[in-house]
């Protein structure tokens, strides 16, 4: 079983990469939040893997962090879920607020995920509840004001990922007195583009 794999990044989209370790290729499905992290082609990276086994197929899954490996495997064990669809789980929503929702049973939030209905999103919560006890109540973040809710709702819009917008306006020094919005929205997309 693969369960670390270190390279060179061949190629990356945002479903998968392609990394070059030892002389070969191993091609494995990613995330999209995993794949917003990866550094540029050519560059070297180090992923923690999951091998899934079929009879008729070998697939190797990566991530950059482990929590989010941890948290896949978890998705896993809950019935009508393999490996795909925890893929597209992960994709559709962070880390952290996936836990909170599950750990809060808002299953509201959880069928925001593309591919999940209201029966998938219960059994989540209902297999789920009480075993993420590893994983760290995320701190609590400081609310944003009005300007700084703009700001995060414009880049959303635009395609920017929620938790990649939050990063960059907190890199951004967004407590340096009022900033108007056109500033601090420039600031955070040049932060965010980069």
């Amino acid at each position: 079983m693969i369960a670390h794999l270190r390279g060179k990044l061949i190629a990356k989209s945002p479903n998968q990469v392609i990394v070059e370790a030892g002389g070969v290729g191993y091609e494995l499905t990613i995330s999209i939040p995993t794949f917003s992290e990866m550094p540029a082609q050519h560059s070297e990276v180090a992923l923690h893997v999951y091998t899934h086994v079929r009879e008729d197929a070998l697939a190797l899954f990566g991530f950059l962090r482990r929590d989010e490996k941890q948290l896949f495997e978890k998705l896993l064990s809950v019935s009508g879920i393999g490996p795909k669809l925890a893929i597209t789980i992960l994709s559709g929503m962070a880390t952290e607020a996936m836990i909170a929702a599950i750990r809060g049973n808002d299953v509201a939030a959880l069928t925001r995920i593309p591919g999940i209905g209201k029966k998938t999103a219960e059994r989540m919560v209902l297999e789920l509840r009480d075993k993420l006890d590893q994983f760290a109540a995320s701190p609590a973040r400081p609310a944003a004001s009005p300007i700084e809710e703009d700001v995060i709702s414009a880049l959303v819009n635009l395609g920017y990922q929620r938790t990649a917008v939050e990063r960059a306006l907190s890199k951004a020094g967004s407590g340096n007195g009022a900033r108007s919005f056109d500033i601090l929205f420039r600031d955070v997309l040049a932060s965010v583009s980069k």
